[in-house]
């Protein structure tokens, strides 16, 4: 949902200083070449790695091997990284975040294992880096590339936060897990609060606002529909797994602002966002929706520019198969509404995941550029994903492309991107070229320094709680009491009053009119033997009672 706009400084603009966010990027003079000095990406191309030519190519362009490039123009046409744990997914997402940083691309990208933070630091030339470098054809160079740490939970990066309104009732009732009637009741409540502009910032504002419904269901539900209090309890009590799961510190201000996600440094490389999700992984829909809202949020907010030389933003989606799992129809239906359109925008959508089958067909066919790592054929369920994924590719004559999804060593992929007017190339198996950063996590040290040096640590850091439907509609409840409390100190001697004119036999009589509080007669002065035992027997318990009352009000009886 579209927030007005920041009052921020332009997010091309880097603190000064040395380092990524610093003055331009310098080698010494003996100093191995770096990644922008030996940069192997041609104009408007990344490198990939170098392909294996079946017998025709080969005797038709006169050598056995060719570069795989994806291309800038085409890499918002979306894409798809898929293989089994330990084939090299990582480091294929790194090398094309590397790439897409260098052509001035920002890049956001969640790390689930901790290995992506090593992109903030300059690689280091061990041998198998070299040795791979060789193989595809170039000179390795060491380089790093300026990094943004985020956090939801705001331990390993700077916190991430979204409104409650932001993030929606469809996201929401998918977050908590609601059936279709929890789902029509927070929608009430979202649709209330715009009504009544009580702003829904983070989660104690939709739990006052939840209880207000409850509280007011018999008036609401002539208006809206049916609203049991059964249901809003069901409803608080998953907003409570919320909360225990760590999700209140998600919601709340200050909120994201997408320019921040899309920073240049003074180099010209494009910025990466990287995402700690080691421990976010243990709320999986959290992360899911997350990440979807985030991706709605760029379609929202940013505007049409058809197709660029090259992408706004580059948007990796690891571990993908967390955002379809147990989908309902309404979610997938926004998904694939949001890849289709979001293209447009110029921002590239990258599925990271195991299986190509853990992402739905409507979502795949939109998915143009692709690498494919090894699959391991050990299940009936496993040989299916095998031939899936085979199928999803421009068939090449020379290559049994699903026996090779079985055969591929680690950083071997099959792939085939987009090239000329859209077209896919015919799979070709590939030996994916080496990462210029290091490969390999950061260390807590580490991370520190480049999370002290970071452009939006004054931005984010510190949290904000202004004004918002918690506060307003408890101020609504104590104007309301306000006058109740008037009238019933204005009462006379209350309670306790009434007991001692009981023990003093006062009967509440008012001196001078004779009558009671109540406006009746005073009583007759003289009395039946009946009523003088009755009087005395009711006085000494009065007496015993207030005893007790006194005690509760003074702590202790003197005797």
């Amino acid at each position: 949902m579209a927030r007005p706009p920041s009052t921020r400084s332009s997010p091309t603009g880097p603190a000064a200083g040395s380092g990524p966010w610093g003055a331009p990027k310098t080698a010494p003079a003996s100093a191995a070449p770096t990644g922008a000095a030996n940069n192997p990406d041609t104009e408007g191309r990344i490198l990939v790695g170098r392909c294996e030519l079946g017998k025709r190519e080969a005797a038709a362009a006169g050598t056995g091997t060719r570069d795989a490039y994806l291309s800038l123009r085409l890499a918002n046409r979306h894409g798809l990284v898929t293989g089994a744990t330990g084939t090299g997914k990582t480091v294929t997402l790194q090398v094309l975040a590397e790439g897409f940083s260098r052509a001035g691309v920002p890049v956001f990208a969640a790390d689930i294992k901790g290995d992506l933070s090593g992109i903030a630091a300059q690689g280091e030339p061990k041998d198998f880096l070299v040795a791979r470098a060789k193989e595809v054809g170039i000179t390795y160079a060491p380089d790093s590339f300026p990094v943004i740490f985020w956090d939801l939970f705001g331990e390993q990066g700077h916190p991430v936060r979204a409104t409650v309104t932001e993030l929606g009732p469809l996201l929401l009732a998918r977050l908590m897990g609601l059936n279709d009637t929890q789902e029509g009741v927070l929608n009430i409540v979202f649709r209330l609060a715009d009504e009544q502009k009580l702003p829904l910032l983070d989660l104690k504002d939709l739990r006052a606002l939840l209880t207000f419904v409850a509280e007011n269901a018999a008036t609401l539900t002539t208006k809206y529909g049916n609203v049991s209090s059964q249901t809003v309890g069901a409803i608080q009590r998953q907003l409570l797994v919320l909360e225990n799961q760590g999700a209140d510190k998600f919601f709340g201000e200050p909120a994201l602002q997408i320019a921040d996600l899309m920073r240049v440094d003074r180099s010209g490389y494009g910025t990466i966002s990287i995402l700690a999700a080691d421990k976010l992984m243990g709320s999986p829909r959290l992360y899911g929706c997350f990440l979807l809202w985030l991706l709605s949020e760029l379609f929202e907010e940013l505007p049409e520019v058809g197709d660029p030389d090259k992408p706004r933003l580059v948007f990796f989606f690891d571990e993908a198969h967390l955002l379809f799992d147990e989908a309902p129809k309404a979610l997938l239906d926004k998904v694939e509404q949001v890849v289709r359109l979001v293209r447009s925008k110029g921002v590239g959508v990258y599925f990271v995941t195991q299986n190509p089958l853990d992402v739905p067909e409507s979502v795949l066919a939109q998915l143009g550029n692709r690498v494919q790592h090894a699959l391991r054929a050990f299940t009936p369920r496993d040989q299916k994903a095998v031939r899936a994924a085979a199928e999803t590719f421009r068939p090449n004559p020379d290559l049994d492309t699903a026996q090779v999804i079985m055969e591929l060593g680690k950083g071997e992929a099959l792939v085939s991107m987009l090239e000329g007017a859209g077209v896919p190339t015919m799979v070709e198996r590939t030996l994916i070229r080496p990462p210029s950063a290091r490969v390999g996590p950061l260390s807590p040290a580490e991370r520190a320094a480049v999370m002290a040096q970071s452009p939006v640590a004054h931005l984010y850091d510190t949290p904000v709680d202004r004004e918002s439907a918690f506060e307003m509609l408890q101020k609504r409840i104590e104007e309301k009491a306000a006058p109740q409390e008037a009238s019933t100190s204005s009462g006379g001697g209350g309670f306790l009053g009434d007991v001692l004119d009981g023990v003093f036999g006062t009967g509440g009589a008012d001196p001078a009119t004779g009558k009671g509080r109540a406006g009746g007669p005073r009583p007759a002065s003289r009395m039946s033997t009946t009523e003088v035992v009755v009087r005395q027997v009711a006085r000494t318990a009065a007496t015993e009672f207030t005893k007790v009352i006194l005690r509760g009000i003074l702590g202790s009886v003197r005797r």
